[in-house]
């Protein structure tokens, strides 16, 4: 990790050339190709899908942020609103709520850049001013530009994340002709799109958003079709960590047992593109993705 020489929002040749990519998050800069960096999970919902109301205690919350950072987490994405299937959704004032004192709390004790996770334009704005980097956006299909506008002015990294209908009706029977293919139309779109607001490329991050209007066979087959989705050379973030496709693999497991599985995504994801893998489980993950890189050292030697 380094810190950016030039201004948030301005183009850099680096970000495209064969030598490789550059990801700028306001003053933060991360070169690739590198390990696979982990996001880890910061939830301070009472209703997520697997941690919900563990960490409601800003407090508590706080010292859980600095424990991802010293298991290996790159990044900490710290969310104030549930985005599993079905969940209710929030007012902007009782998200403020959950994350600004947490953010609060963590003023000049992280060295990890902080991701917000939020579809709030209001709330993605104050988590900046209190120095937020990233802004994961899993609405990112909206058509109103205020978020685009906050992201382009401020120079925040910014997490395109696909997503087929929203939160509370996404896993009511999600249809596509051809999943990788529509996921692909809608990078392509929206990446036009953000350059036409003026946010610079290198600040985005794609997502192929597993488990967000998507059924088990589309989030393996997006799995499966990973590195088609690097050819608009920008960091790839997967999110798999305990989500439900992996249960309905494994034989109905819940939440808390599927970090094996968990596991076995984040390796696959590592070898076949990823280059951000979001994660519960920090220090399990970290040690399946030095052993991954370790063979696949070993086999190109």
């Amino acid at each position: 990790m380094s810190q950016s020489s030039g201004q948030p929002g301005t183009k850099s040749p680096a970000a495209t050339s064969a030598g490789g990519m550059v990801l700028r998050a306001r003053h933060f800069e991360f070169r690739f190709p590198r390990p696979p960096m982990i996001m880890g999970i910061l939830n301070v919902t009472p209703d997520s899908f697997s941690d919900g109301g563990q960490f409601l205690d800003p407090s508590a919350a706080a010292e859980q942020a600095l424990r991802l950072e010293a298991e290996g987490a790159d990044i900490i994405d710290i969310g104030g609103e549930s985005t599993r299937p079905n969940a209710r959704p929030v007012s902007e004032t009782e998200e403020m709520g959950r994350v600004i004192p947490v953010l609060e709390r963590l003023a000049g004790r992280l060295k990890a850049p902080i991701s917000i996770d939020t579809v709030k334009p209001g709330v993605a704005r104050a988590a900046l001013e209190r120095g937020a980097a990233i802004v994961n956006d899993v609405a990112a299909s909206r058509m109103t530009p205020e978020m685009w506008e906050l992201v382009a002015e401020s120079g925040a990294g910014y997490v395109v994340m696909h997503m087929q209908g929203t939160p509370p009706t996404m896993q009511t029977r999600p249809q596509y002709g051809d999943v990788e293919e529509e996921v692909g139309a809608f990078f392509a779109d929206r990446l036009a799109r953000l350059a036409g607001m003026g946010v610079a490329a290198e600040s985005l991050i794609l997502d192929v958003g597993i488990g967000f209007g998507k059924t088990a066979a589309h989030n393996l087959r997006l799995l499966a079709a990973l590195e088609t989705f690097k050819k608009w050379r920008r960091p790839m973030l997967l999110g798999a960590s305990r989500k439900s496709f992996i249960g309905a693999v494994a034989g109905g497991v819940e939440p808390r047992g599927r970090l094996p599985g968990s596991l076995a995504a984040a390796c696959w994801a590592a070898a076949h593109g990823a280059d951000i893998v979001r994660a519960h489980d920090v220090a399990e993950t970290r040690q399946a993705l030095a052993v991954t890189r370790a063979i696949l050292a070993a086999d190109q030697s």
